[in-house]
C-alpha cells in the first residue's frame, strides 16, 4: 500500500484513494491546512465511502492522512466565510452522515493516526472501528478553547470511551498523548512513528485474510446489539450466529477446525 510520503504533491485531490490486495486506503490530502474536514473533503469522503460500500473487492479500509496532522477538525476559515445557519446545518449533517457511514460500512475501517487529531478529527478516529497511532500523535476535543463545545465529536467520543474520560476531554480541551489515548480506549495501540505504516499494513492484511462474510456480519451484529436491551441483543446475536454457522464460510471454518487444516474462505 502507498504510504503518506509516497503520495506525489501533484495529486491535489482532497482524498487520494489507493487499492492494494483487498485493502483500500483513503488519504486526507490537504496537509497545508492540517487536513481539515472542508466542504471538499466531506464531499470526497462521502463519495468514496458510498463506492466502497458496494465494492466486494474491498475487504478493509484504512483512513490515513498526508503531512504532520491527521485531521484538525472542521475548516473554521471556510465556516466563517459562510456564516449562515442553513450552511452550518448542512455541513454538520453531511459530516455526521460521513461518520455514520464509516460505522455502517460493511468493511472494517482502521484509522492510521500519524499526527494531531483534534475536534472533528478526534471524532473521525473515534468513528473508525480500529485505530493505530504513532508515538507523536496527539488527541483533543479542543473546541471549548474557542468557545465552541465539541457537541458532534462528543457523540462518537462518548460512545468509544468512558463518560468521565470523554467529559474531561470535552470540557478542558486538553491534549492527550497517544499512550493516554490507548489507555482510555480511544485507540487500540501505539507504535513507533517509523513503524506506523508497517503496523497498520499488517493489521489490515490480517483482517483481509479472514472470512469476509464473517467480518461483515460481525461488524453489523456488534454495532446493532449495542443499541438493544440485553434480551433483544442476545436474540439478535443468536440469530446472527445461526446465520454464520449455516453459511458456506461458517461450515468451512468448522470443518477445517475439526479436520486440522487451514480454511478456504469464499472471499471472491
Amino acid at each position: 500500500m502507498s504510504t503518506a510520503s509516497a503520495i506525489p504533491a501533484a495529486q491535489n485531490a482532497p482524498i487520494v484513494r489507493t487499492d492494494s490486495a483487498g485493502v483500500t486506503e483513503l488519504m486526507l490530502n490537504d496537509p497545508d491546512k492540517y487536513n481539515t474536514l472542508s466542504r471538499e473533503v466531506l464531499d470526497a469522503m462521502l463519495t468514496n465511502l458510498a463506492e466502497i460500500a458496494g465494492d466486494k473487492h474491498v475487504r478493509v479500509v484504512v483512513i490515513a492522512a498526508r503531512g504532520q496532522a491527521f485531521c484538525s477538525g472542521h475548516n473554521l476559515k471556510q465556516m466563517r466565510a459562510h456564516r449562515d445557519h442553513a450552511y452550518y446545518e448542512q455541513l454538520l449533517a453531511d459530516c455526521s452522515s460521513m461518520m455514520q457511514r464509516i460505522v455502517t460500512l460493511p468493511q472494517p475501517v482502521i484509522a492510521k493516526v500519524q499526527g494531531i487529531a483534534t475536534a472533528a478529527g478526534c471524532q473521525l478516529v473515534a468513528s473508525c472501528d480500529l485505530a493505530v497511532a504513532g508515538q507523536r500523535a496527539r488527541f483533543a476535543t479542543n473546541g471549548i478553547n474557542n468557545g465552541l463545545f465539541c457537541a458532534t465529536p462528543a457523540v462518537a467520543v462518548s460512545r468509544t470511551i468512558a463518560r468521565k474520560h470523554a467529559l474531561e476531554m470535552l470540557l478542558t480541551g486538553d491534549f492527550i498523548d497517544a499512550e493516554r489515548a490507548a489507555a482510555i480506549g480511544l485507540i487500540n495501540r501505539v507504535v513507533p512513528d517509523d513503524e506506523l505504516n508497517a503496523s497498520v499494513d499488517a493489521l489490515a492484511q490480517a483482517l483481509a485474510a479472514k472470512s469476509q462474510y464473517a467480518l461483515r456480519l460481525g461488524k453489523d451484529s456488534f454495532y446493532r446489539q449495542l443499541n438493544e436491551p440485553l434480551d433483544a441483543a442476545y436474540r439478535s446475536a443468536s440469530n446472527d450466529l445461526v446465520c454464520n454457522l449455516m453459511s458456506p464460510d461458517g461450515r468451512e471454518g468448522v470443518d477445517a477446525f475439526i479436520e486440522k487444516r487451514e480454511p478456504s474462505w469464499d472471499n471472491d
